[in-house]
Protein backbone atom coordinates (compact mmCIF):
# COMPACT_ATOMS: atom_id res chain seq x y z
CA UNK A 1 0.00 0.00 0.00
CA UNK A 2 1.26 3.50 -0.83
CA UNK A 3 2.29 6.00 1.83
CA UNK A 4 0.37 9.17 2.57
CA UNK A 5 2.00 12.43 1.56
CA UNK A 6 3.35 14.62 4.41
CA UNK A 7 0.69 17.22 3.57
CA UNK A 8 -2.17 14.71 3.97
CA UNK A 9 -0.62 13.36 7.17
CA UNK A 10 -0.55 16.90 8.55
CA UNK A 11 -4.20 17.44 7.60
CA UNK A 12 -5.23 14.17 9.25
CA UNK A 13 -3.41 15.09 12.46
CA UNK A 14 -5.06 18.53 12.53
CA UNK A 15 -8.59 17.24 11.88
CA UNK A 16 -8.12 14.47 14.45
CA UNK A 17 -7.16 17.06 17.06
CA UNK A 18 -10.17 19.25 16.21
CA UNK A 19 -12.55 16.29 16.28
CA UNK A 20 -11.29 15.26 19.72
CA UNK A 21 -11.71 18.86 20.94
CA UNK A 22 -15.37 18.67 19.90
CA UNK A 23 -15.77 15.53 22.00
CA UNK A 24 -15.67 12.82 19.34
CA UNK A 25 -14.27 9.56 20.66
CA UNK A 26 -13.03 7.13 17.99
CA UNK A 27 -10.88 4.07 17.47
CA UNK A 28 -7.44 4.54 16.01
CA UNK A 29 -8.10 5.23 12.34
CA UNK A 30 -5.69 4.25 9.58
CA UNK A 31 -6.03 6.11 6.28
CA UNK A 32 -4.71 4.51 3.12
CA UNK A 33 -4.40 6.19 -0.31
CA UNK A 34 -5.87 4.24 -3.24
CA UNK A 35 -6.47 4.91 -6.91
CA UNK A 36 -9.97 4.59 -8.35
CA UNK A 37 -9.44 0.97 -9.46
CA UNK A 38 -8.35 -0.05 -5.97
CA UNK A 39 -11.23 1.93 -4.50
CA UNK A 40 -13.71 0.09 -6.72
CA UNK A 41 -12.14 -3.26 -5.85
CA UNK A 42 -12.41 -2.59 -2.12
CA UNK A 43 -15.93 -1.19 -2.48
CA UNK A 44 -17.06 -4.28 -4.39
CA UNK A 45 -15.87 -6.35 -1.40
CA UNK A 46 -18.03 -4.26 0.93
CA UNK A 47 -15.06 -2.19 2.08
CA UNK A 48 -12.83 -5.10 3.06
CA UNK A 49 -9.46 -5.72 1.42
CA UNK A 50 -9.91 -9.50 1.57
CA UNK A 51 -13.11 -11.57 1.38
CA UNK A 52 -14.27 -14.89 0.05
CA UNK A 53 -14.38 -15.39 -3.74
CA UNK A 54 -17.78 -15.01 -5.36
CA UNK A 55 -19.07 -13.93 -8.75
CA UNK A 56 -21.19 -11.06 -7.35
CA UNK A 57 -18.07 -9.16 -6.22
CA UNK A 58 -16.84 -9.18 -9.81
CA UNK A 59 -20.23 -8.00 -11.02
CA UNK A 60 -20.26 -5.15 -8.52
CA UNK A 61 -16.72 -4.17 -9.50
CA UNK A 62 -17.77 -3.93 -13.15
CA UNK A 63 -20.77 -1.79 -12.24
CA UNK A 64 -18.67 0.58 -10.13
CA UNK A 65 -15.95 0.83 -12.76
CA UNK A 66 -18.37 1.58 -15.59
CA UNK A 67 -20.22 4.11 -13.50
CA UNK A 68 -16.94 5.88 -12.63
CA UNK A 69 -15.60 5.82 -16.20
CA UNK A 70 -18.84 7.30 -17.59
CA UNK A 71 -18.81 10.01 -14.92
CA UNK A 72 -22.05 8.79 -13.30
CA UNK A 73 -20.71 8.24 -9.80
CA UNK A 74 -17.61 8.47 -7.66
CA UNK A 75 -16.86 6.92 -4.28
CA UNK A 76 -15.61 9.62 -1.94
CA UNK A 77 -15.21 7.76 1.31
CA UNK A 78 -15.16 4.27 2.67
CA UNK A 79 -14.48 3.24 6.25
CA UNK A 80 -14.60 -0.12 8.03
CA UNK A 81 -16.07 -0.72 11.47
CA UNK A 82 -13.00 -2.33 13.01
CA UNK A 83 -10.48 -1.59 15.78
CA UNK A 84 -8.36 -0.06 14.41
CA UNK A 85 -10.66 1.33 11.73
CA UNK A 86 -9.49 1.55 8.15
CA UNK A 87 -10.46 4.30 5.72
CA UNK A 88 -9.48 4.99 2.14
CA UNK A 89 -8.56 8.27 0.46
CA UNK A 90 -8.99 8.47 -3.29
CA UNK A 91 -5.86 9.72 -5.04
CA UNK A 92 -6.51 12.69 -7.30
CA UNK A 93 -9.12 14.27 -5.07
CA UNK A 94 -8.44 17.90 -4.25
CA UNK A 95 -7.54 18.91 -0.70
CA UNK A 96 -11.06 20.09 0.16
CA UNK A 97 -12.40 16.67 -0.88
CA UNK A 98 -9.80 14.97 1.30
CA UNK A 99 -10.49 17.20 4.29
CA UNK A 100 -14.22 16.52 3.98
CA UNK A 101 -13.65 12.78 3.78
CA UNK A 102 -11.24 12.72 6.75
CA UNK A 103 -13.63 14.65 9.02
CA UNK A 104 -16.56 12.53 7.81
CA UNK A 105 -14.62 9.34 8.56
CA UNK A 106 -13.68 10.34 12.12
CA UNK A 107 -17.38 10.98 12.86
CA UNK A 108 -18.32 7.57 11.43
CA UNK A 109 -15.71 5.86 13.60
CA UNK A 110 -17.01 7.75 16.63
CA UNK A 111 -20.47 6.40 15.78
CA UNK A 112 -19.18 2.84 15.34
CA UNK A 113 -17.44 2.98 18.71
CA UNK A 114 -20.24 4.54 20.73
CA UNK A 115 -23.61 3.67 19.22
CA UNK A 116 -25.32 0.87 21.14
CA UNK A 117 -26.33 -1.08 18.04
CA UNK A 118 -22.68 -1.53 17.03
CA UNK A 119 -21.66 -2.65 20.52
CA UNK A 120 -21.96 -6.38 19.72
CA UNK A 121 -20.17 -6.29 16.37
CA UNK A 122 -16.85 -7.99 15.83
CA UNK A 123 -14.16 -5.30 16.08
CA UNK A 124 -11.65 -7.61 14.39
CA UNK A 125 -13.76 -8.17 11.31
CA UNK A 126 -10.92 -7.44 8.88
CA UNK A 127 -9.10 -10.52 10.19
CA UNK A 128 -12.35 -12.50 10.39
CA UNK A 129 -13.24 -11.72 6.76
CA UNK A 130 -9.79 -12.89 5.67
CA UNK A 131 -10.35 -16.09 7.66
CA UNK A 132 -13.73 -16.60 5.98
CA UNK A 133 -12.07 -16.16 2.60
CA UNK A 134 -9.41 -18.79 3.37
CA UNK A 135 -12.00 -21.34 4.53
CA UNK A 136 -14.23 -20.86 1.49
CA UNK A 137 -11.27 -21.11 -0.89
CA UNK A 138 -10.41 -24.47 0.68
CA UNK A 139 -13.99 -25.65 0.15
CA UNK A 140 -13.89 -24.46 -3.46
CA UNK A 141 -10.70 -26.51 -4.01
CA UNK A 142 -12.34 -29.63 -2.53
CA UNK A 143 -15.98 -29.34 -3.65
CA UNK A 144 -15.55 -27.33 -6.84
CA UNK A 145 -16.11 -23.62 -7.44
CA UNK A 146 -19.58 -24.04 -8.94
CA UNK A 147 -20.92 -26.08 -6.00
CA UNK A 148 -19.58 -23.60 -3.46
CA UNK A 149 -20.77 -20.50 -5.34
CA UNK A 150 -24.22 -22.01 -5.83
CA UNK A 151 -24.49 -22.72 -2.12
CA UNK A 152 -23.32 -19.18 -1.29
CA UNK A 153 -26.05 -17.86 -3.63
CA UNK A 154 -28.60 -19.89 -1.67
CA UNK A 155 -27.36 -18.58 1.68
CA UNK A 156 -27.27 -14.98 0.49
CA UNK A 157 -30.87 -15.20 -0.73
CA UNK A 158 -32.00 -15.74 2.88
CA UNK A 159 -29.44 -13.64 4.76
CA UNK A 160 -32.20 -11.21 5.78
CA UNK A 161 -33.93 -13.99 7.74
CA UNK A 162 -32.12 -13.30 10.99
CA UNK A 163 -33.20 -11.85 14.32
CA UNK A 164 -31.72 -8.35 14.30
CA UNK A 165 -32.23 -7.89 18.03
CA UNK A 166 -31.00 -11.29 19.19
CA UNK A 167 -27.47 -9.98 20.00
CA UNK A 168 -29.11 -7.91 22.74
CA UNK A 169 -31.83 -10.28 23.97
CA UNK A 170 -31.51 -13.75 25.48
CA UNK A 171 -34.44 -15.49 23.80
CA UNK A 172 -33.58 -19.07 24.66
CA UNK A 173 -33.66 -20.34 28.25
CA UNK A 174 -33.07 -23.83 29.57
CA UNK A 175 -35.98 -26.01 28.49
CA UNK A 176 -37.17 -29.46 29.53
CA UNK A 177 -37.43 -32.24 26.99
CA UNK A 178 -40.88 -33.77 26.30
CA UNK A 179 -40.28 -36.73 28.67
CA UNK A 180 -39.34 -34.41 31.53
CA UNK A 181 -42.43 -32.34 30.80
CA UNK A 182 -44.71 -35.42 30.97
CA UNK A 183 -43.30 -36.42 34.38
CA UNK A 184 -43.91 -33.03 35.97
CA UNK A 185 -46.20 -32.82 39.02
CA UNK A 186 -48.80 -30.11 39.24
CA UNK A 187 -47.47 -27.50 41.69
CA UNK A 188 -49.75 -27.13 44.71
CA UNK A 189 -50.15 -24.52 47.45
CA UNK A 190 -49.06 -25.66 50.90
CA UNK A 191 -52.07 -26.55 53.06
CA UNK A 192 -53.09 -28.70 56.03
CA UNK A 193 -54.54 -32.05 54.95
CA UNK A 194 -58.06 -31.09 55.94
CA UNK A 195 -57.80 -27.82 53.97
CA UNK A 196 -56.10 -29.24 50.87
CA UNK A 197 -59.27 -29.92 48.89
CA UNK A 198 -60.29 -26.28 49.39
CA UNK A 199 -56.86 -24.68 48.74
CA UNK A 200 -56.04 -27.02 45.81
CA UNK A 201 -59.40 -28.11 44.41
CA UNK A 202 -59.40 -31.27 42.29
CA UNK A 203 -60.98 -29.47 39.33
CA UNK A 204 -58.04 -27.05 39.24
CA UNK A 205 -55.51 -29.91 39.49
CA UNK A 206 -57.17 -31.75 36.59
CA UNK A 207 -57.21 -28.60 34.50
CA UNK A 208 -53.48 -28.07 35.12
CA UNK A 209 -52.72 -31.70 34.23
CA UNK A 210 -54.48 -31.29 30.89
CA UNK A 211 -52.59 -28.06 30.19
CA UNK A 212 -49.24 -29.65 31.03
CA UNK A 213 -50.04 -32.71 28.92
CA UNK A 214 -50.83 -30.41 26.01
CA UNK A 215 -47.52 -28.58 26.51
CA UNK A 216 -45.67 -31.91 26.52
CA UNK A 217 -47.41 -32.88 23.27
CA UNK A 218 -46.55 -29.54 21.69
CA UNK A 219 -42.93 -29.97 22.81
CA UNK A 220 -42.61 -32.85 20.37
CA UNK A 221 -42.56 -30.17 17.70
CA UNK A 222 -39.67 -27.81 17.28
CA UNK A 223 -38.83 -25.07 17.71
CA UNK A 224 -40.68 -24.77 21.02
CA UNK A 225 -41.42 -21.12 20.24
CA UNK A 226 -41.49 -19.43 16.82
CA UNK A 227 -37.89 -18.88 15.76
CA UNK A 228 -37.14 -15.64 13.93
CA UNK A 229 -33.50 -16.47 13.23
CA UNK A 230 -34.27 -18.79 10.32
CA UNK A 231 -30.60 -19.08 9.40
CA UNK A 232 -29.72 -20.28 12.90
CA UNK A 233 -32.57 -22.83 12.89
CA UNK A 234 -31.35 -24.24 9.57
CA UNK A 235 -27.80 -24.29 10.87
CA UNK A 236 -28.87 -26.32 13.90
CA UNK A 237 -31.37 -28.69 12.27
CA UNK A 238 -30.91 -28.91 8.48
CA UNK A 239 -29.12 -32.01 7.10
CA UNK A 240 -26.06 -30.12 5.92
CA UNK A 241 -22.64 -31.42 5.07
CA UNK A 242 -19.81 -29.95 7.10
CA UNK A 243 -18.67 -27.51 4.46
CA UNK A 244 -22.25 -26.36 3.84
CA UNK A 245 -22.86 -25.75 7.54
CA UNK A 246 -19.65 -23.76 7.79
CA UNK A 247 -20.53 -21.56 4.80
CA UNK A 248 -24.03 -20.97 6.17
CA UNK A 249 -22.51 -19.93 9.52
CA UNK A 250 -20.14 -17.55 7.71
CA UNK A 251 -22.98 -15.91 5.78
CA UNK A 252 -25.01 -15.57 8.98
CA UNK A 253 -22.11 -14.07 10.92
CA UNK A 254 -21.52 -11.49 8.17
CA UNK A 255 -25.23 -10.68 8.02
CA UNK A 256 -25.20 -9.84 11.74
CA UNK A 257 -22.02 -7.78 11.31
CA UNK A 258 -23.59 -5.60 8.61
CA UNK A 259 -27.05 -5.37 10.26
CA UNK A 260 -26.30 -2.31 12.47
CA UNK A 261 -25.18 -0.37 9.42
CA UNK A 262 -28.62 -0.86 7.91
CA UNK A 263 -30.35 -0.14 11.22
CA UNK A 264 -28.59 3.22 11.62
CA UNK A 265 -28.08 4.44 8.05
CA UNK A 266 -29.89 7.77 8.55
CA UNK A 267 -28.33 8.44 11.95
CA UNK A 268 -24.81 7.38 10.99
CA UNK A 269 -24.66 9.42 7.78
CA UNK A 270 -26.40 12.34 9.46
CA UNK A 271 -23.91 12.28 12.33
CA UNK A 272 -20.91 12.15 9.96
CA UNK A 273 -22.34 14.95 7.81
CA UNK A 274 -23.06 17.10 10.87
CA UNK A 275 -19.47 16.80 12.06
CA UNK A 276 -17.68 17.18 8.75
CA UNK A 277 -19.55 20.48 8.30
CA UNK A 278 -18.88 21.62 11.87
CA UNK A 279 -15.21 20.67 11.89
CA UNK A 280 -14.38 22.06 8.47
CA UNK A 281 -16.32 25.34 8.54
CA UNK A 282 -15.26 26.34 12.04
CA UNK A 283 -11.64 25.25 12.39
CA UNK A 284 -10.13 23.68 9.31
CA UNK A 285 -10.99 25.38 6.01
CA UNK A 286 -9.51 28.70 4.99
CA UNK A 287 -11.61 31.37 3.26
CA UNK A 288 -10.61 30.30 -0.25
CA UNK A 289 -11.87 26.75 0.35
CA UNK A 290 -15.37 27.54 1.59
CA UNK A 291 -16.97 27.74 -1.86
CA UNK A 292 -15.45 24.42 -2.93
CA UNK A 293 -16.69 22.82 0.29
CA UNK A 294 -20.19 24.25 -0.23
CA UNK A 295 -20.20 22.70 -3.71
CA UNK A 296 -19.13 19.28 -2.37
CA UNK A 297 -21.56 19.42 0.53
CA UNK A 298 -24.49 20.44 -1.67
CA UNK A 299 -23.91 17.34 -3.81
CA UNK A 300 -23.86 15.13 -0.70
CA UNK A 301 -27.12 16.68 0.50
CA UNK A 302 -28.93 16.67 -2.83
CA UNK A 303 -31.91 14.37 -3.37
CA UNK A 304 -33.33 13.01 -6.57
CA UNK A 305 -37.08 13.71 -6.83
CA UNK A 306 -39.04 11.23 -4.75
CA UNK A 307 -35.99 9.74 -3.03
CA UNK A 308 -34.96 9.85 0.61
CA UNK A 309 -31.40 11.06 1.17
CA UNK A 310 -30.23 9.65 4.56
CA UNK A 311 -27.41 12.23 4.73
CA UNK A 312 -29.82 15.13 4.35
CA UNK A 313 -32.55 13.83 6.66
CA UNK A 314 -30.05 12.69 9.30
CA UNK A 315 -28.07 15.91 9.53
CA UNK A 316 -31.24 18.04 9.48
CA UNK A 317 -32.72 16.05 12.37
CA UNK A 318 -29.52 16.26 14.44
CA UNK A 319 -29.45 20.04 13.92
CA UNK A 320 -33.12 20.30 14.81
CA UNK A 321 -32.55 18.31 18.03
CA UNK A 322 -29.58 20.49 18.96
CA UNK A 323 -31.59 23.66 18.35
CA UNK A 324 -34.63 22.43 20.30
CA UNK A 325 -32.59 21.35 23.32
CA UNK A 326 -30.59 24.59 23.25
CA UNK A 327 -33.83 26.60 23.34
CA UNK A 328 -35.82 24.31 25.62
CA UNK A 329 -38.31 23.26 22.93
CA UNK A 330 -39.15 19.96 24.59
CA UNK A 331 -41.16 18.64 27.53
CA UNK A 332 -44.65 19.26 28.84
CA UNK A 333 -44.37 23.07 29.04
CA UNK A 334 -43.31 23.31 25.39
CA UNK A 335 -45.92 20.83 24.18
CA UNK A 336 -48.70 22.89 25.75
CA UNK A 337 -47.76 26.11 23.92
CA UNK A 338 -50.30 26.54 21.11
CA UNK A 339 -49.59 30.16 20.18
CA UNK A 340 -47.56 30.16 16.93
CA UNK A 341 -45.80 33.46 17.62
CA UNK A 342 -44.79 32.29 21.09
CA UNK A 343 -43.56 28.97 19.73
CA UNK A 344 -41.43 30.72 17.11
CA UNK A 345 -39.77 33.01 19.67
CA UNK A 346 -39.41 30.34 22.37
CA UNK A 347 -35.84 30.29 23.75
CA UNK A 348 -35.07 29.37 27.35
CA UNK A 349 -31.33 29.43 26.57
CA UNK A 350 -30.71 26.02 28.17
CA UNK A 351 -27.73 25.17 25.99
CA UNK A 352 -28.38 21.42 26.22
CA UNK A 353 -28.24 20.73 22.50
CA UNK A 354 -24.70 19.36 22.23
CA UNK A 355 -25.15 16.96 25.13
CA UNK A 356 -28.46 15.79 23.70
CA UNK A 357 -27.14 14.93 20.24
CA UNK A 358 -24.28 12.92 21.80
CA UNK A 359 -26.88 11.07 23.89
CA UNK A 360 -29.01 10.39 20.81
CA UNK A 361 -25.98 9.14 18.89
CA UNK A 362 -25.30 6.64 21.68
CA UNK A 363 -28.74 5.15 22.29
CA UNK A 364 -30.94 5.25 19.18
CA UNK A 365 -31.35 3.50 15.85
CA UNK A 366 -33.16 4.86 12.78
CA UNK A 367 -36.59 3.63 13.85
CA UNK A 368 -36.45 5.05 17.37
CA UNK A 369 -34.67 8.18 16.07
CA UNK A 370 -37.48 8.95 13.63
CA UNK A 371 -40.22 7.86 16.00
CA UNK A 372 -39.09 10.16 18.80
CA UNK A 373 -37.59 13.18 17.08
CA UNK A 374 -39.44 13.63 13.79
CA UNK A 375 -41.92 16.38 14.63
CA UNK A 376 -44.78 17.85 12.67
CA UNK A 377 -42.97 21.20 12.54
CA UNK A 378 -39.83 19.56 11.17
CA UNK A 379 -41.81 17.67 8.51
CA UNK A 380 -43.60 20.86 7.48
CA UNK A 381 -40.41 22.92 7.27
CA UNK A 382 -38.65 20.14 5.34
CA UNK A 383 -41.59 19.87 2.91
CA UNK A 384 -41.98 16.15 3.52
CA UNK A 385 -44.84 14.25 1.87
CA UNK A 386 -45.82 10.78 0.68
CA UNK A 387 -46.15 9.92 -2.99
CA UNK A 388 -47.42 7.12 -5.14
CA UNK A 389 -47.95 6.09 -8.75
CA UNK A 390 -51.22 7.25 -10.32
CA UNK A 391 -52.26 4.71 -12.95
CA UNK A 392 -54.75 7.13 -14.49
CA UNK A 393 -52.30 9.96 -15.06
CA UNK A 394 -49.28 7.72 -15.52
CA UNK A 395 -47.23 9.87 -13.15
CA UNK A 396 -45.83 9.68 -9.63
CA UNK A 397 -47.83 12.14 -7.56
CA UNK A 398 -48.05 13.49 -4.03
CA UNK A 399 -50.51 11.40 -2.04
CA UNK A 400 -50.51 13.08 1.35
CA UNK A 401 -48.97 15.90 3.37
CA UNK A 402 -50.51 14.63 6.63
CA UNK A 403 -47.79 14.30 9.25
CA UNK A 404 -49.06 11.03 10.76
CA UNK A 405 -49.18 9.40 7.33
CA UNK A 406 -45.69 10.66 6.46
CA UNK A 407 -44.26 9.33 9.71
CA UNK A 408 -46.07 6.00 9.42
CA UNK A 409 -44.81 5.41 5.87
CA UNK A 410 -41.27 6.34 6.86
CA UNK A 411 -41.29 4.03 9.88
CA UNK A 412 -42.82 1.21 7.82
CA UNK A 413 -39.94 1.50 5.37
CA UNK A 414 -37.37 1.34 8.20
CA UNK A 415 -38.86 -1.35 10.46
CA UNK A 416 -37.13 -4.64 9.67
CA UNK A 417 -35.74 -2.75 6.62
CA UNK A 418 -39.23 -2.76 5.15
CA UNK A 419 -39.12 -6.56 4.83
CA UNK A 420 -41.68 -9.10 6.09
CA UNK A 421 -41.28 -10.81 9.46
CA UNK A 422 -40.75 -14.52 8.81
CA UNK A 423 -40.53 -17.16 11.56
CA UNK A 424 -39.91 -20.88 11.71
CA UNK A 425 -43.09 -22.35 13.16
CA UNK A 426 -42.60 -26.09 12.91
CA UNK A 427 -39.63 -28.24 11.90
CA UNK A 428 -41.77 -31.37 11.90
CA UNK A 429 -44.77 -30.13 9.95
CA UNK A 430 -47.34 -32.82 9.09
CA UNK A 431 -45.17 -35.10 11.24
CA UNK A 432 -43.00 -35.64 8.14
CA UNK A 433 -40.09 -33.37 9.02
CA UNK A 434 -41.34 -30.80 6.57
CA UNK A 435 -40.64 -27.18 7.45
CA UNK A 436 -43.40 -24.69 8.20
CA UNK A 437 -42.64 -20.96 8.10
CA UNK A 438 -44.96 -18.22 9.27
CA UNK A 439 -45.33 -14.74 7.81
CA UNK A 440 -46.42 -12.38 10.57
CA UNK A 441 -48.92 -10.43 8.51
CA UNK A 442 -48.98 -6.70 9.26
CA UNK A 443 -51.02 -5.43 6.35
CA UNK A 444 -48.69 -5.96 3.40
CA UNK A 445 -48.99 -9.08 1.25
CA UNK A 446 -45.93 -11.00 0.11
CA UNK A 447 -44.83 -10.85 -3.51
CA UNK A 448 -45.53 -14.35 -4.80
CA UNK A 449 -42.42 -14.52 -7.01
CA UNK A 450 -40.13 -13.48 -4.14
CA UNK A 451 -41.82 -15.95 -1.78
CA UNK A 452 -41.37 -18.76 -4.32
CA UNK A 453 -37.66 -18.05 -4.62
CA UNK A 454 -37.19 -18.01 -0.86
CA UNK A 455 -39.04 -21.33 -0.51
CA UNK A 456 -36.82 -22.84 -3.20
CA UNK A 457 -33.67 -21.59 -1.44
CA UNK A 458 -34.75 -22.97 1.92
CA UNK A 459 -35.73 -26.27 0.30
CA UNK A 460 -32.17 -26.61 -1.03
CA UNK A 461 -30.92 -26.33 2.56
CA UNK A 462 -33.71 -28.24 4.38
CA UNK A 463 -33.94 -30.91 1.64
CA UNK A 464 -37.60 -31.56 2.51
CA UNK A 465 -40.85 -29.76 1.49
CA UNK A 466 -41.15 -26.23 2.82
CA UNK A 467 -44.38 -24.33 3.44
CA UNK A 468 -45.17 -20.75 4.35
CA UNK A 469 -48.42 -19.55 5.90
CA UNK A 470 -49.45 -16.01 5.04
CA UNK A 471 -52.44 -13.84 4.11
CA UNK A 472 -53.68 -12.91 0.64
CA UNK A 473 -56.80 -10.89 -0.05
CA UNK A 474 -57.68 -11.10 3.66
CA UNK A 475 -57.67 -14.92 3.65
CA UNK A 476 -55.20 -17.42 5.02
CA UNK A 477 -52.92 -19.07 2.46
CA UNK A 478 -50.39 -21.88 2.65
CA UNK A 479 -47.66 -21.68 0.01
CA UNK A 480 -45.67 -24.90 -0.39
CA UNK A 481 -42.71 -26.12 -2.43
CA UNK A 482 -41.78 -29.80 -2.59
CA UNK A 483 -38.70 -29.57 -4.78
CA UNK A 484 -40.59 -29.86 -8.08
CA UNK A 485 -43.59 -27.52 -7.98
CA UNK A 486 -45.28 -24.78 -6.00
CA UNK A 487 -48.75 -25.30 -4.53
CA UNK A 488 -51.18 -23.08 -2.68
CA UNK A 489 -54.13 -23.89 -0.48
CA UNK A 490 -56.50 -21.92 1.72
CA UNK A 491 -56.00 -22.27 5.46
CA UNK A 492 -57.27 -20.58 8.60
CA UNK A 493 -54.66 -17.98 9.54
CA UNK A 494 -53.85 -16.77 13.03
CA UNK A 495 -50.92 -14.45 13.71
CA UNK A 496 -48.45 -15.98 16.13
CA UNK A 497 -47.75 -14.21 19.39
CA UNK A 498 -44.06 -13.28 19.69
Amino acid sequence: MKALSPQIQEIIAHIKEVAEDFGLDFFETIFEPVDYKQMNEIASYGGFPTRYPHWRFGMEYEQLSKSYEYGLSKIYEMVINNDPSYAYLLEGNNLVDQKTVIAHVYAHVDFFKNNYYFSKTNRRMVDEMANHGARIRRYADRQGIEAVENFIDTCLSIDNLIDYYSPFIERRGEEMNPEEMRQREVPKFQAKDYMDEFINPQSFIEEQKKRMAQEAEEARHFPRRPERDVMLFLLEHAPLEGWEADILSIMREEAYYFAPQGQTKIMNEGWASYWHSKILTTRVLNDSEIIDFADINSRVMSSAPGQLNPYKLGVALFRDIEDRWNKGKFGKEWEEVDDLERRDSWDKELGLGRDQIFRVRKLYNDVTFIDEFLTEEFASQSQMFTYGYNRKSGHWEIESREFEEIKRRLLDSLTNFGQPFIYVRDGNFRNRRELLLHHKFEGTELRADYAHEVLESIYRIWKRPVSLETMREEKGLLMSYDGTEHKEQSIPYETIGV
